[in-house]
């Protein structure tokens, strides 16, 4: 009976997900596309990614920054990405001393410069941590990208653009995300015109001058 159980939840964990997938491409790869085509403006031009999320949101976000300053699929040069909460350090220290809702955006003060992007990603959207580095990054003049789940949600607002995945749980929020990061890559990669491989090395050298995806509410 508990095996039983246990594979009926199976079930509706992969419905959940592919309903998320099907909303996510008939609402939001025009969005993805976008913010891919945005990064292919700013990194190349020596301007920077900063992103960050709370819990496996930070772990979506390192992976987005991993992709970037490392590769996608086929060999590029390496871009400016950061993730703001692997900072240890920095994470700790600010917490320690200015509190907890302020970890992110003393960094946004510190790295983000006017014309740069930060990207958060948070399944509520409620994040007071992400919400105060939203904040902080608009009056700094960097452009600010959220993805959350449901709409409408204070980050979504806080943002100046939202991808919001409206889905039954934060297990499928995550995981839609993750594929909306894989997106972004190639949409990025697309754009950039990535070089194939053995081309980069002249590259490397140079000196570089809320759309909803709706379902029901969890």
């Amino acid at each position: 009976m508990t095996e039983s159980r246990a594979l009926d939840a199976a079930h509706l964990h992969c419905r959940s997900l592919e309903q998320a997938l099907d909303r996510l491409r008939r609402d939001g790869l025009g969005r993805i596309a976008e913010w891919g085509g945005r990064l292919a403006d700013v990194l190349p031009a020596g301007g920077r990614l900063l992103a960050a999320g709370n819990g496996g949101s930070a772990a979506q976000a390192q992976h987005l920054t991993a992709e970037l300053v490392g590769r996608y699929r086929r060999e590029r040069p390496a871009y400016s990405a950061i993730s703001l909460h692997a900072e240890t350090s920095s994470v700790t220290a600010i917490g320690n001393d200015y509190g907890f809702d302020h970890v992110f955006a003393r960094q946004v003060a510190a790295h983000g410069r006017p014309g740069d992007l930060l990207l958060l990603l948070s399944t509520s959207g409620r994040s007071a941590n992400l919400i105060t580095a939203a904040v902080t990054a608009r009056r700094a003049g960097l452009r600010v990208w959220a993805m959350t789940g449901p709409s409408p949600n204070p980050l979504a607002d806080a943002a100046d653009e939202t991808l919001a995945v409206d889905a039954d749980s934060t297990a499928t929020v995550q995981e839609t995300h993750l594929v909306a990061v894989h997106l972004l890559c190639e949409f990025f990669d697309a754009a950039v015109d990535a070089p194939p491989f053995g081309a980069t090395v002249a590259a490397d050298t140079r000196r570089p001058d809320p759309v909803p995806v709706r379902g029901r509410a969890s």
